[in-house]
């Protein structure tokens, strides 16, 4: 017992030594950028609340500007049942007469002075206890009646009208995280109920925030990443995610959704290359695009293991450096993920593949053959008919690739020349088109 505490504590040091390297990029980009989170009201009603909240205290403490937007559907249904009154939804969207908007008014002032004692005075049993996490609230969102939809009235059942953005972004220039409940008011006085996801959404976009975040229960069945396209096809059964589509339509670069089951799932995925949750982008995530002298590390660090184990042929800085627009990457997130070279010789109507090499931790996951693919399409444009690759380990994979065996004299002449028969590698060819 008393040796195995020594390399235990060893291997949480190394861990967590690990982790804030993994992090630190991510802690320097998002510090003094603004994040709207929206959380509906079972995750409020959920064991993992009071860990969100504890998480949501240190992004505020690592300088970013929140702006949290919740729900409160459940708690109000669960009222109005014990008062027996009849509740009724058009649309997703509640019929909120006039004992129901007095109930959900309770219901939301309860909830967000529970948020707002819990935020402003620390959470007990945690690191955060004495963090004193400034909240604050008000009339910052304007709303006006939804109105009669297909023949039904909504009554006071509201949309957005307009976001208070001077008064957010006061709050927060003042280090404070802005609290936003699920109701409106109109011009005249008038007090709505509304969705935490259109506040959310439409705060997101009038302040030009750097990320919109859904943290609910029906996020966990979908993909990592998706487009706003592929996102359409996901609608059914996922209210968060037709927000998180006008989101990005309207301007906001990066909507995240999460299970709210997940424990610590805010954090890993704002601080981890792949995240815990699903990223939407109006673009891929992931990119292939022309190499630039900016990749050449990144480069280098995909080439190394490789050169290491004799997989391939050694290159140096400075002969990348030259070669820069042979080559094409994969970028996932600011990081290299994948890289491939092009080496044409058009009197022959060939390129020669080379230095095709994928991130360890991106392996088996169909990068090398969409890297391949592109590569392909690259050469056909430019008149190419047929690619020639040299390898001494990877002959499987080109061969499943649709390459087949050949000759050194089936090469180019000009790479005939350069052929190294100390290595001993075997020849492929791959017709085109």
């Amino acid at each position: 017992m008393n040796d195995a505490q020594p390399m235990n504590n060893h291997q949480n040091l190394a861990t967590t030594t690990s982790w804030f390297r993994t992090a630190a990029p991510y802690i320097h980009a998002h510090r003094g950028a603004t994040f709207v989170i929206a959380f509906d009201g079972e995750t409020i009603d959920s064991d993992g609340f009071d860990p969100l909240l504890h998480d949501i205290a240190i992004l505020s403490s690592l300088g970013i500007k929140l702006v949290l937007a919740y729900g409160a559907r459940p708690q109000i249904e669960a009222q109005c049942e014990q008062q027996n009154i009849e509740v009724h939804y058009h649309r997703g969207l509640r019929v909120t007469d006039d004992a129901s908007l007095k109930i959900a008014k309770a219901v939301i002032g309860k909830l967000r002075l529970d948020i707002e004692s819990k935020l402003s005075f620390g959470l007990p049993h945690t690191p955060m206890a004495d963090a004193r996490i400034r909240c604050t609230s008000g009339n910052l969102v304007t709303a006006r009646p939804a109105g009669i939809i297909d023949g039904i009235d909504l009554g006071h059942t509201g949309e957005v009208r307009r976001i208070d953005v001077d008064g957010i972004n006061q709050q927060l220039g003042l280090g404070n995280i802005v609290l936003l409940p699920p109701l409106g008011y109109s011009l005249t006085g008038e007090i709505f109920n509304l969705s935490s996801e259109a506040i959310a959404t439409a705060v997101a976009v009038s302040l030009h925030a750097d990320k919109l975040i859904f943290i609910g229960s029906s996020n966990r069945d979908l993909p990592r990443e998706m487009t706003v396209s592929q996102a359409r096809e996901n609608l059914d059964g996922h209210p968060s995610l037709a927000a998180a589509v006008q989101a990005c339509e309207s301007g906001v670069r990066r909507v995240h959704l999460l299970d709210r089951a997940q424990d610590g799932a805010l954090l890993q995925e704002l601080f981890s290359r792949d995240g815990a949750g699903t990223l939407l982008t109006a673009t891929s995530f992931e990119t292939t695009r022309q190499a630039s002298i900016e990749d050449v590390a990144g480069i280098l660090e995909l080439l190394q293991p490789l050169e290491a184990n004799g997989t391939l042929v050694k290159r140096s800085r400075e002969l990348l450096e030259r070669e820069i627009d042979h080559f094409t990457v994969m970028e996932r997130d600011g990081t290299v993920v994948a890289c491939a070279a092009l080496y044409p010789y058009p009197e022959n109507n060939m390129a020669e593949l080379a230095c095709l090499a994928v991130s360890n931790n991106y392996q088996s996951k169909g990068r090398g053959k969409q890297l391949l693919a592109s590569l392909e399409q690259t050469a056909l444009r430019a008149g190419i008919e047929s690619l020639c690759v040299l390898t001494t380990q990877t002959a499987h994979w080109f061969l499943e690739h649709g390459f087949k065996p050949a000759e050194i004299k089936d090469l180019p002449i000009a790479k005939q020349a350069l052929y190294n028969y100390q290595r001993n590698s075997r020849v492929f060819l791959k017709q085109l088109g």
